[in-house]
């Protein structure tokens, strides 16, 4: 008799934690900021910067020869901005919080609150955190209204419940409008310490942390992190942190309407000559319908929809990390997305895997290389 197994059983890995583990919140945060604000980066030619950012589904609100903002359909302001410089580089991320949080902040951070630019409007708090990322808590900035929203294609036909007749579903191939900056995802040497130091100071939360098999007694090794509204859900994760050799930007992500703006916004990249990492699929952690892309520099970024929503009740799940984990359905996670394709990406990592094991002040060791790879071969 033959036996039918079940793909899916010992995917979702629902576990909580066991007694000793990290609680995924400080006791006392400094503050607790409300979103992430945007993201910063540096690239030597903005043109070919906002031509794909066009196409991938951003609408620009600044292009001057130096700098370039760009922004999601909702109202709210630039989600990436974009400066000239010889090479590309991630060079900070952004926080709202209430003006009386930035007072609060700087004080913890002994900085000053300092005024924004002026198409940024508002003020800021800039510090580094322990893997050196640049961070800026920002209030009072200024806000675009919101644009057209592209529109969810329905009615739709389900099993039971069959709403449209005599007329067919065509989803326009254009690009996938992006409404707002969902999450960034960073890789840290630091990883613990880098972990810690959010909570404390942001006020954020961890929905999930991820182990390498047959290492959870070391502790995690990846946690995605949600803001703290209280009884307001917020994004299942605004900030994604990972432990690896460098302290590098791994992905951002952006949400779109629905699962026909994805994918059709999808064939249109493909159309206009650019790379997909991976993709379509939904993930485990956060349940997002997801498709990755390089972006002419080699950024990986990411159009998302139906991503899941918490309140400060959820406690954090845990789950060992596979790249098998990663996606209820879908291809399987390529090489260029797990960052071990060929090339020159793969090879800097290399070097920062030797670098990192000379060195003894960071937490990436040989233990935690082997986890590694063992989660790239899974």
């Amino acid at each position: 008799m033959s036996i039918t197994a079940d793909v899916h059983d010992g995917l979702h890995a629902d576990d909580g934690a066991l007694p000793g583990e990290h609680p995924g919140r400080h006791p006392n945060p400094v503050i607790k900021v409300h979103d992430i604000a945007w993201l910063e980066f540096e690239k030597p030619d903005l043109v070919r910067t906002a031509a794909f950012a066009v196409d991938f589904g951003f609408a620009p609100t600044l292009l001057t020869p130096d700098e370039l903002h760009l922004r999601g359909a909702l109202a709210g302001s630039p989600c990436v901005i974009v400066r000239r410089a010889p090479r590309t580089a991630f060079t900070g991320v952004a926080f709202r919080a209430d003006r009386s949080d930035l007072t609060a902040v700087a004080d913890a951070w002994g900085r000053t609150v300092e005024p924004l630019d002026e198409a940024l409007g508002g003020c800021s708090v800039t510090t580094r955190d322990p893997s050196g990322c640049r961070v800026r808590v920002v209030a009072d900035v200024t806000e675009w209204p919101a644009l057209p929203l592209q529109s969810v294609r329905g009615p739709f036909n389900f099993g039971g419940s069959q709403q449209r007749s005599n007329e067919m579903q065509r989803p326009p191939r254009a690009p996938a409008v992006v409404e707002r900056l969902g999450h960034v995802v960073l890789q840290s040497n630091r990883y613990l310490e880098s972990l810690n130091w959010y909570l404390r100071h942001l006020g954020l939360i961890v929905s999930d942390f991820l182990y390498y098999p047959g290492q959870r007694s070391r502790g995690p090794v990846m946690s995605f992190i949600r803001c703290d509204r209280g009884s307001a859900p917020s994004d299942h994760h605004t900030l994604a942190m990972t432990l690896g050799p460098a302290n590098r930007y791994v992905h951002s992500a952006y949400q779109v309407c629905d699962l026909d703006a994805l994918a059709a916004g999808g064939e249109y990249l493909i159309d206009r000559g650019y790379d997909r990492s991976w993709g379509v699929g939904r993930h485990i952690q956060g349940s997002q319908i997801f498709d990755y892309w390089r972006d002419p520099d080699g950024f990986l970024v990411e159009h998302f929809t139906d991503g899941d929503r918490f309140d400060d009740s959820v406690t954090p799940g845990w789950a060992p990390m596979t790249a098998s984990g990663l996606n209820q359905w879908g291809p399987p996670a390529t090489a260029d997305f797990l960052g071990v394709k060929p090339g020159r990406a793969a090879l800097h990592e290399f070097t920062s895997i030797l670098t990192s094991l000379r060195e003894s002040d960071n937490e990436f060791d040989v233990h935690r290389l082997l986890g590694l790879l063992k989660v790239a071969r899974s």
